[in-house]
């Protein structure tokens, strides 16, 4: 048996490293907002947590740090629309917390209006919210209307995540418009962010790592929505080797115990 020729300290030491092995691809992202040490990047508690990219560390503590005044006061008045919010998303299957969008887009208030015209809690043109079927007129925005705008921020961000299966580059999309971002991927060879990040507007890239930002101020972690294509399965892969590797020594551990009782 294999057991029986290897100390305890010997076997949980083995089984330490086989438990570890599978995560080694993940580690060039940073831990969960704050930074942990380093020993703790391949700790087997933390293969199912969304970690924090190593580029967006820095971005996210300055952030936060900067505007945290603000933000509390959008938290201390964010329960109604958050739950409005969540509610509609659920209905179309989009994560809940795409919510933290409209924190950086119009700090969660109807009646904001851009520069450039865009409008409401999650700031449409009127030619994008005309085509996802808002009523746009001088006597009548429904922008401004928070349950309809965001029934239509729901099927544009449906509509992007089609188009580009990452909810990085959604934000970005939502920011810019899907033209630039495919400009990004030609000019960089690449549909990682991280990578194509400095082929988009300034804008795109300050609003991407704003969502982050605000997401982790929000949660004290990230999720899907923080993550690239790329990181969310290496993240699913990663699991799915820690749920292998214990299904296995689970029925090694019970074919020991097996022989014993034989004996």
């Amino acid at each position: 048996m294999l057991y029986s020729k290897l100390s305890g300290a010997a076997f949980c030491s083995l089984v330490s490293l086989f438990l570890l092995l599978p995560f080694t691809s993940y580690q060039h992202t940073l831990p969960v907002f704050p930074a942990a040490e380093e020993n703790e990047y391949a700790d087997v508690s933390r293969a199912g947590a969304f970690l924090l990219n190593r580029h967006a560390v820095e971005y996210v503590n300055n952030y936060i740090a900067r505007n945290n005044e603000d933000l509390s006061k959008i938290r201390s008045r964010s329960q109604r629309s958050f739950a409005t919010i969540e509610t509609v998303f659920k209905k179309y299957k989009l994560p809940g917390e795409l919510k933290y969008l409209a924190v950086i887009e119009s700090e969660l208030k109807s009646t904001a209006v851009s520069p450039v015209g865009a409008a409401g809690v999650w700031q449409l043109m009127p030619e994008t919210a005309r085509l996802l079927g808002l009523e746009v007129t001088d006597k009548n925005d429904e922008r401004k209307q928070f349950g309809k705008s965001t029934k239509a921020a729901a099927l544009y961000l449906r509509d992007l995540h089609t188009e580009f299966d990452d909810w990085l580059l959604v934000i970005s999309a939502y920011n810019c418009g899907p033209g630039p971002v495919y400009t990004a991927i030609r000019k960089s060879g690449s549909r990682n962010f991280w990578k194509l990040q400095r082929y988009l507007p300034s804008e795109s890239r300050e609003h991407v790592k704003k969502f982050i930002a605000t997401h982790y101020y929000f949660e004290g972690k990230g999720s899907e929505t923080t993550l690239t294509r790329a990181e969310n399965n290496q993240r699913r892969q990663a699991i799915d080797s820690l749920d292998a590797m214990r299904r296995n020594f689970t029925g090694l551990f019970g074919k020991r115990e097996d022989a014993i009782a034989m004996h």
